[in-house]
């Protein structure tokens, strides 16, 4: 008989999400989690409201014309504000290409958020100036960037930390084998965080993990795991600026499944009703973050409509922005495509520039 020891069981999730608050907003009963303070719930409730205004204008960009792509992020507004309000500006973030909601969270210049995404440069801000790396196309490929950040800052005498954001679909990838494994070796200050949204694009967990949860997966690596409801603002942050500091005090890397759920498809390419159905969707618009934590501050008396109001303002504000600096027009270089790509161009390279500024004569 195989049997589970202390040290073992230290390393495994719960059986349940963490949460400290329901779908309806109310306190959980005998949370495992601290509350986090007043100002920071009321800071969480600010940033998400932006956040999903931000990413409502994104998408209607889309169908404008005026970006080439964007994948919504829409319901996934705990994780990734969550997640990204329990750093610290000296610690990195290393985002994927749904993560533009924790980029401006960040305080990345939303234009510049989307220059991407709009086709206007390979990277459209200094990932130093907000210490951001860049966002992830490649799937996880950012998980060996962020292990890789996290271990040279201790070598440098640094205490940052680096949070590196990835999807279900992304756990099932050699490079977040790769960077799991080295982040349990070196106990490098690393906190992963799954965000579980049910799809990797169109295909279902059922086909894409055999372990009882994504966060079992941490165990293989030694690295301790936790499971946290993706759709709880709260317990998020809770749990990641436990992970924080944990990493900070040199006690390396965490594994944190959040569960949750894409709202919008994949992307503006991507039929979504072709695999899902809209009960399913039906489902998780009843257990959407902003609401829930709309509902535990007012239950609280920390919300009311005319601060509630005065947010709504301020997001209708920066979505103004971003359609002003959107419509602006981009004069791109096509040669700038091969410009910082190597110290060095190749020699394929310098072909492969000639060739296009031949087609373009």
């Amino acid at each position: 008989m195989t049997t589970v020891t202390s040290a073992e069981r230290a390393l495994l999730p719960t059986d349940e999400p963490l949460a400290l608050l329901s779908a309806a907003g109310e306190l959980v009963a005998d949370p495992a989690l601290p509350m986090p303070a007043d100002e920071v719930l009321l800071d969480l409730h600010r940033k998400m409201v932006l956040g999903r205004r931000f990413d409502a204008q994104a998408t209607a960009l889309t169908k404008q014309g005026r970006l080439a792509v964007y994948p919504s992020s829409r319901g996934q507004e705990a994780c990734e504000v969550g997640a990204v309000a329990a750093l610290e500006e000296r610690d990195w973030l290393f985002p994927t290409y749904r993560d533009s909601v924790a980029l401006v969270t960040r305080g990345v210049d939303p234009v510049e958020t989307l220059t991407l995404l709009q086709g206007g440069w390979h990277l459209g801000y200094d990932p130093y100036e907000h210490r951001v790396g860049p966002q992830c196309t490649p799937l996880a490929t950012n998980t060996l960037h962020a292990v890789g950040v996290a271990h040279a800052a201790r070598f440098k005498g640094e205490d940052s930390v680096a949070l590196v954001l990835l999807g279900d679909g992304a756990t099932s990838e050699g490079d977040t084998h790769e960077a799991l494994n080295f982040a349990g070796v070196w106990q490098a200050p690393v906190i992963f965080l799954v965000q579980n949204n049910g799809y990797a694009i169109s295909v279902p967990m059922s086909k894409q993990n055999a372990a009882p949860s994504l966060a079992h997966k941490g165990i293989g690596y030694g690295v301790p795991s936790v499971l946290v409801d993706g759709n709880d603002p709260a317990a998020v942050y809770a749990v990641v600026r436990d992970a924080v500091r944990a990493a900070r005090e040199g006690g390396g890397p965490t594994l944190i499944e959040a569960r949750t759920y894409r709202i919008e498809a994949h992307t503006n390419a991507d039929d979504a009703n072709r695999y899902r159905d809209p009960s399913e969707v039906a489902y998780w618009l009843g257990r959407d973050p902003l609401d829930r934590i709309e509902a535990y501050l007012r239950s609280r008396g920390l919300l009311d409509d005319t601060r509630r109001d005065a947010v709504l303002a301020e997001a209708e504000a920066f979505a103004s922005k971003v359609r002003d600096g959107m419509n602006a027009e981009v004069a791109a270089d096509p040669a700038d495509l091969f410009r910082h790509v190597y110290a060095e161009p190749t020699p394929a390279l310098r072909e492969q520039a000639a060739q296009l500024a031949e087609e373009l004569r």
